[in-house]
């Protein structure tokens, strides 16, 4: 109707506006395609499939759609020949069975035209070179090329067609062999049947992963990986460049693996062709991937192409629209690399050298006004771009002068305060320049230095005793003693003030705690409430029936027997001795007391550590769960499993695991043993922030060196301390670490790194020894509420006296006179005094 007409034609204006604004916008393209074609604007619907494929690789089915209608538009050998170049675009995106048959099939339309039979076998024989290994669409080409031939009545390009299809290892080929044995007036060669047999070996061996990849969904990632892995392992490159291509026509849009696909024939084909037209495909389907694009120019540079094109390329590259700043960084520094290396530097001065310059002073602004503003960060925070930019003019062209000029715009870009870039400028000047300048860098680096100003000092000092005189050994020392007394300063006022703010979280902590358990404890007493008086009229009524019991045995009759009261079913006791098995257990605390179902819960933690013979919660007389328990095993094998579980998080709490042991027995068993020696392969760090993970610390650490434990600090609620211990591999990493990250800033906190090196235990602390003789004195113990109103005694009056003369005191039941050693005081004295009184 008219108002439909009307309607699409406003879609469609919508959509070229938007077109109009984003170019790139595939989905837009696809539906003006489509409402085109409805319409029947056919020159219209052209020129939208032309701009699409010039910005998008098309799908197999838009190429097929597209060629359809051109096909069918087609009159005269002037449109045959345009259909032709609309075709060899269309096989160039990807490596289609569909598609090259397509082409083939038209071809044989065109055989009445001079030539046409050579071209359209040309076109077939570049068909089954391009797809004739397709596993399972491979056939089809192989078919309708002896068809062709049969037009033509060619009997021995027919056998010759035959016995090359026979030879590759093809999904249904026993049909094909069937048909050569019927078609063959003269039989079946034996070299082709050993031929058709080493092949059909090999498709066996192929089934599996053909088959795999039937059954899965797609994208079938993990399917087509084992396949190229397979023919990786095979070695044969056009069936592991067949693979590859099938895999990238279903997943064109993944980067890694294009990535792969072009490593191979960079490192193993090395056909220029076949290399250039892959890396132009693979930055035209992922744009947005830098490392296809310094790939591709790498490429372009190795096989000798023009630098226009490269120039071209590496113009593309800039308007792909990365994705982050740093991307923009390496991609210009892969196109600089590339201009360095066609410099001559023999010559003062060239036109390759002054591209290069300009090309290293357009990186910095693009840098500056396009990167900047798109992102909000320079990407180059480091200035590599620059810091390269001098070595080639110290190095190269003998500029120090210029070296020195790019040195200090690096150093105004907030580098100054960075130790390992003072010294990258020293090292400079070191190899190129001269001692003045060398000293210059030095004192400057001492003077703004941050991160490791002990560094920078000790590189002078070094410095002015190798090339000084005593005068500038005199201005090193002056200058270092005051900058490191400046920084101590400062590190003791940052630590003093941490320390200050830890004990201020500390607190607020242990506030929070305060009024969560209490807020918990009251919503406890008042559902507690009626249970409690429940308890307490069950208590009367049970009273009530004993005494009652009581009167009827005092008037019973004689000869009356009561009747026994009905026996309580006895619970197990798990704890009996001659059940437990501590060799084949484990103990478990510091669990959650509202966790629910602990036995199951423990039950399902510990089962993959091995057979459970039982698991023991322990319980208080009211039922509620007392948050430790035990857990036995069938055997002890199972154990040192079950103990790498130890601080794992359960409902937010550390859960801890040690072995099962009888202090009764071992009194000085500890599951934690206390170091008192200092650990040179692992680190302390404090003042981390409290939500910092474990994971999170290891992250940070990895750089250093490598980490073998990381181990969190916690409260028994496991909530951080702030406080961590990473062990390293050896001392030269432990050390390496402690340079490096004493100071940082984590997350707006400035922590301290040191070597590990526990301060020694009080003597009283150590297994076996003696205490004070304070600690004799026995402390006054009092109830549950404290202190009693009355302090009464309850020993005789004449131990009371006894302790009071000054001849002696009687502790722990001996009588200590003035003069003598203490008598022991037995049973009998004390009843003697006891009698006379």
């Amino acid at each position: 109707s008219t108002a439909t007409k009307l309607n699409y034609h406003l879609i469609e204006l919508r959509r070229g506006s938007v077109l109009s604004i984003n170019a790139f916008d595939y989905n837009c393209h696809i539906d003006l395609i489509k409402l085109l074609k409805q319409e029947g604007e056919l020159e219209r619907l052209r020129k939208a499939r032309q701009k699409m494929s010039e910005l998008f690789p098309l799908t197999e089915e838009l190429w097929l759609d597209w060629l359809k209608d051109e096909k069918r538009l087609a009159e005269g050998e002037q449109n045959r020949e345009s259909v032709y170049e609309l075709f060899e675009r269309a096989v160039k995106d990807y490596i289609c069975p569909d598609i090259w048959q397509e082409y083939a099939v038209y071809s044989i339309g065109g055989m009445g035209s001079p030539g046409g039979i050579d071209k359209a076998r040309a076109i077939f024989e570049r068909s089954v070179t391009a797809v004739g290994l397709h596993m399972t669409k491979g056939w089809t080409v192989w078919d309708a090329y002896r068809e062709q031939e049969m037009l033509n009545a060619q009997l021995e390009r027919i056998h010759t067609l035959f016995r090359r299809q026979l030879a590759v290892p093809l999904m249904d080929m026993e049909a094909t062999y069937a048909e050569y044995e019927e078609w063959s007036d003269r039989g079946v060669a034996e070299t082709i049947i050993n031929q058709y047999k080493q092949a059909l070996q090999r498709m066996e061996k192929c089934r599996p992963f053909e088959e795999a990849l039937l059954a899965a969904e797609p994208p079938k990632l993990a399917e087509y990986q084992a396949y190229i892995d397979f023919e990786l392992k095979e070695g044969d490159p056009a069936r592991i460049v067949m693979i590859f291509e099938r895999t990238l026509a279903e997943n064109c849009l993944v980067p890694d693996m294009w990535e792969k696909y072009n490593n191979y024939l960079d490192r193993q084909l090395k056909v220029k062709d076949l290399v250039l037209s892959t890396h132009e495909r693979a930055v035209r389907n992922c744009p947005w991937t830098m490392g296809l694009w310094r790939s591709y120019l790498l490429a372009l540079e190795r096989h000798h192409v023009d630098h226009q094109t490269v120039s071209d390329v590496f113009e593309k590259a800039l308007n792909a629209g990365f994705i982050q700043a740093t991307d923009y960084v390496d991609i210009w520094q892969a196109y600089l690399d590339y201009l360095r290396r066609r410099v001559d530097f023999t010559k003062e001065s060239s036109k390759e050298l002054e591209e290069l310059r300009s090309t290293f002073s357009r990186s910095l602004e693009y840098m500056k006004q396009d990167v900047e503003e798109r992102f909000g960060e320079s990407g180059d925070p480091s200035c590599i771009i620059m810091q390269n930019w001098a070595r080639i003019e110290a190095l190269h062209c003998k500029n120090m002068q210029k070296a020195r000029e790019l040195w200090d715009h690096i150093m105004t870009k907030g580098n100054a305060k960075f130790a390992n870039m003072w010294l990258e400028y020293y090292n400079l000047e070191r190899a190129y320049g001269d001692a003045p300048h060398c000293r210059k860098a030095l004192h400057r680096a001492v003077q703004c230095t941050a991160d490791y100003p002990e560094h920078v000092c000790e590189v002078l000092l070094t410095f002015e005793r190798v090339e000084g005189s005593l005068e500038d050994w005199d201005v090193a020392v002056q200058k270092t003693e005051t900058r490191l007394n400046r920084v101590n300063e400062q590190r003791v006022a940052e630590k003093e003030a941490n320390m200050a703010r830890v004990d201020d979280e500390r607190s607020e902590q242990r506030r929070q705690a305060k009024a969560d358990k209490k807020a918990q404890k009251k919503f406890q007493k008042g559902g507690r409430a009626a249970e409690k008086r429940k308890a307490e009229h069950e208590d009367l009524s049970q009273e009530w029936k004993e005494d009652c019991g009581k009167i009827i045995e005092l008037n019973a009759p004689p000869g009356y027997k009561p009747t026994p009261p009905a026996s309580k079913p006895q619970r197990l006791d798990d704890d009996k001795p001659e059940l437990r098995n501590d060799n084949s257990s484990v103990f478990i605390s510091n669990l959650a007391y509202a966790l629910e179902e602990p036995e199951v819960k423990l039950r399902t933690l510990f089962e993959t550590c091995g057979p459970i013979k039982q698991v023991r919660p322990v319980f208080s007389n009211k039922g509620t769960f007392k948050g430790y328990g035990y857990i036995q095993f069938e055997t002890s094998m199972s154990v040192p499993e079950a103990l790498k579980l130890d601080r794992q998080d359960v409902e937010g709490r550390p859960m801890y695991v040690s072995p099962c042991v009888d202090k009764t027995k071992n009194p000085d068993f500890k599951v934690f043993k206390y170091n008192m020696s200092m650990e040179k392969q692992k680190i302390f760090i404090s003042g981390l922030p409290f939500s910092y993970t474990k994971e999170q610390l290891e992250q940070l650490c990895k750089s250093h060196g490598t980490v073998k434990d990381v181990r969190l600090v916690t409260y028994r609620s496991g909530k951080s301390k702030g406080l961590a211990y990473v062990e390293f591999a050896d001392e030269a990493q432990a050390s390496q670490a402690v340079l490096k990250l004493d100071g940082t800033d984590v997350e707006d906190k400035k922590i301290a790194v040191a070597i590990s090196n526990p301060p020694p235990r009080n003597a009283s602390d150590k297994p076996g020894s003696s205490r004070g003789t304070s600690d004799l004195v026995p402390r006054q113990a009092y109830g549950a509420r404290g202190r009693g109103r009355t302090q009464l005694s309850l020993l005789p009056r004449s131990l009371h006296r006894g302790q009071s003369a000054p001849v002696g005191t009687v502790e722990n039941g001996t009588a200590s006179k003035a003069a003598g050693e203490p008598k022991p005081l037995s049973n009998s004295d004390f009843a003697k005094m006891l009698l006379n009184k």
